[in-house]
């Protein structure tokens, strides 16, 4: 291969290889929220903290908390009479928080409050006696925990196949809602089928995909479309920066999920010339920086950033854990972040 030919990705230690950097990317407001909860509650109370699920799906943010002396459990029946128990950012059914309280367990919620603003649509749809299609994957927590505010109302649909599948009249009365960290354009055609299907369809008010999915899917969207390969860091089990890598893709760009830098493949850069990167809401910029610093050392040092979008949204901590420290005389927001500005009413 001649000088001219090679290239950063071809395994030579050179420069002029480009990163192109999305932002905005890393934690939203509801991941800082969720974090901060577990950081204040190690503060005020003895180890271990209980953590129902993981806090977020993030390994990394999972595994710092473990060192620090939290114990996640998979159910709330795990955790001992009356110890402290944090429910993660995902939410839980109301069927979750009555056997917190039968073991009288002092319960901490992180759910996010745009997840809890879809529990709230729910219970409103289901006292309207409409029967409610839930756009998301029923294995995943959140949508668990919303389907478990009306079971006996609730019908999940992954995809424009669950629709076409559905029994029910055209003219039933129905409403959809939809997990908060899908893809934006997959969930568009659901509901246009939806909208096709049936006669009486309500839906919410506004979009219920939150704001940082669709900041960051329309960010990742952006740079693929300058780039020969985009990467977004991830967790397997983190289901907006799994769509964010199939909107990648979806934009005719290679794109690969990437937990940590100790996964990232070098084969993947073969040919390329640039390189764009994200990450998902759940993820510390710590392993962004990681994996910039990695690809520097394969030839990608020169660095451009993308933004599409400005977040400034904060959410306040539960009143349980707003009040000053004892020991500090302020609530705090885990180590080196600013507390909270604002509360739910600053969402959008």
């Amino acid at each position: 291969m001649s000088k001219a030919e090679e290239s950063p990705g071809s395994g030579h230690r050179h420069g002029g290889g480009r990163v192109v950097l999305a932002e905005p990317r890393s934690f939203c407001a509801g991941v800082r929220r969720a974090i901060g909860i577990v950081d204040e509650a190690l503060r005020r109370y003895p180890p271990p903290v209980y953590v129902r699920k993981q806090i977020v799906h993030n390994h990394y943010v999972v595994r710092d908390f473990e060192r620090r002396g939290v114990v996640f459990v998979d159910s709330e029946a795990e955790v001992p009479e009356g110890a402290v128990c944090v429910f993660s950012a995902h939410g839980v059914s109301p069927m979750v928080r009555e056997r917190a309280a039968d073991r009288q367990l002092d319960v901490i919620d992180a759910t996010c409050p745009l997840v809890a603003k879809v529990h709230q649509q729910i219970r409103r749809y289901a006292r309207d006696e409409r029967t409610v299609l839930l756009i998301g994957h029923a294995d995943h927590e959140e949508v668990e925990g919303t389907y478990g505010e009306a079971p006996d109302r609730t019908v999940v649909v992954a995809d424009v196949a669950d629709v076409a599948r559905l029994e029910l009249p055209r003219d039933e009365p129905v409403a959809y809602l939809t997990q908060t960290t899908l893809s934006l354009d997959e969930t568009a055609e659901v509901i246009a089928a939806l909208e096709e299907r049936f006669d009486d369809l309500h839906g919410p008010g506004s979009d219920d995909i939150c704001y940082a999915s669709q900041n960051r899917q329309n960010a990742v969207r952006q740079i693929a479309a300058v780039t020969d390969v985009v990467l977004v860091v991830g967790s397997p089990n983190s289901s907006n920066s799994v769509r964010m890598v199939e909107v990648a893709a979806r934009s005719g760009t290679p794109a690969r999920l990437l937990p940590d830098v100790t996964h990232l493949d070098r084969t993947w850069l073969a040919g390329a010339r640039s390189v764009g990167l994200s990450s998902g809401a759940s993820v510390p910029e710590l392993l962004v920086e990681q994996v910039v610093e990695r690809l520097a050392e394969y030839g990608f040092d020169q660095i451009e950033v993308v933004r599409t979008a400005t977040e400034n949204i904060t959410f306040s901590l539960p009143g349980s854990l707003a009040t000053p420290h004892p020991d500090t005389g302020a609530a705090r927001v885990g180590p080196g972040r600013p507390g909270p500005a604002g509360g739910e009413d600053d969402a959008p």
